[in-house]
């Protein structure tokens, strides 16, 4: 059996950068109100007739790190696009991406699994690089959350903290077993999967597109993204402590063995709680929220790339990755850069 390690890693980022100064001309909010709850300072929003989308700025990101990678693109074997934020309803994003690329009839999978899609993707790549199927896979989480967020007082709860922006990983199979992914940790708990949703459009509600036009009603915030926030936050400090130390028991590890702790980036308070419960300095723990928001899918590949672009991920280094969101699922990723 193999190992897979990440050889090239990759960004992108609108350019439009959103102030919560801005959004407080929008909806009743204030900078020191976003800061104080979330920790965001700013974050990235497409503009309005850009030709930015899921799936071309996860093109951008792959571009990136195939370049990084020291591959040609027809090295690559398989896709995996992890997305809540899809172009369209269907097809999938993969193929896009694998149409954009030019790469012939490889397999292209989309993976639904929110703020935890990208450490979901990374584990499916990581088993079918290990038992030999696939040599290289291009792993991207992508998302654009702006054009479908209550930019009103009324959604202000959760427009203030999502921003776009995509991030890519090649995995790439790894003969030396000491190196590259050790684990992968994967969790779900459905009871509270309503905690953290989008309801509208649904085939099964029978709250199809047409429904939603014919009643027209302005109340109707189905298909509005909804955060029970203070259950969430609960449940995610919980789970990010469980996982991190299932992610550490699996391969004899201990907090201490932690070069560099990546955690999903969806409220600095979080981050903040597991960095102070497990006695972590600031240098072992990688925060990028305040710039960028939470960016769901593309959190994790984004902080990963600008933290070993800063220098903070050296070869050798015991890297974990962790994220918890909607579902819930949770999960964690144990590596040696």
């Amino acid at each position: 059996m193999y190992n897979s390690r990440i050889i090239g890693l990759g960004t992108y980022l609108p350019d439009n950068v959103i102030t919560n100064d801005y959004l407080s001309k929008l909806m009743d909010t204030k900078d020191a109100w976003i800061q104080e709850r979330t920790g965001i300072k700013e974050r990235r929003w497409v503009k309005p007739g850009s030709d930015d989308t899921t799936s071309t700025m996860g093109l951008k990101a792959a571009k990136v790190a195939i370049e990084r990678a020291g591959i040609d693109k027809d090295d690559i074997d398989f896709i995996i696009f992890a997305t809540l934020s899809p172009d369209y309803y269907f097809p999938g994003p993969g193929v896009q991406v694998q149409k954009a690329l030019g790469i012939k009839t490889v397999g292209a999978l989309d993976v639904r699994n929110q703020c935890t899609g990208f450490l979901y993707a990374l584990s499916v790549a990581d088993q079918f690089i290990k038992t030999g199927m696939y040599k290289n896979i291009l792993v991207i989480g992508s998302e654009l959350h702006s054009h479908g967020l209550d930019k009103t007082t009324r959604g202000r709860g959760v427009s203030v903290i999502f921003g776009d922006g995509a991030g890519a990983a090649i995995l790439s199979r790894e003969e030396d077993n000491s190196r590259g992914i050790l684990s992968t940790h994967l969790h779900s708990e459905g009871e509270h999967a309503e905690e953290l949703t989008v309801l509208a459009p649904s085939m099964g509600a029978m709250r199809w597109v047409t429904d939603i036009i014919k009643e027209n009603d302005p109340d109707d915030t189905s298909y509005m993204p909804y955060m029970n926030g203070p259950f969430v936050f609960k449940n995610a400090v919980v789970r990010f402590s469980e996982v991190i130390k299932e992610g550490l028991k699996a391969n004899d590890l201990g907090i201490k063995d932690i070069d560099m702790l990546i955690p999903h980036q969806a409220n600095l308070r979080i981050s903040q709680f597991i960095q102070k419960k497990f006695g972590l300095s600031d240098d072992q723990v990688f925060n990028n929220i305040q710039k960028y928001g939470n960016t769901t899918a593309a959190s994790v590949p984004i902080a990963l790339t600008e933290a070993w672009e800063l220098g903070k991920i050296k070869e050798g280094d015991t890297v974990v990755l962790a994220a918890f969101g909607s579902g819930f699922t949770w999960g964690s990723v144990v590596m040696k850069w």
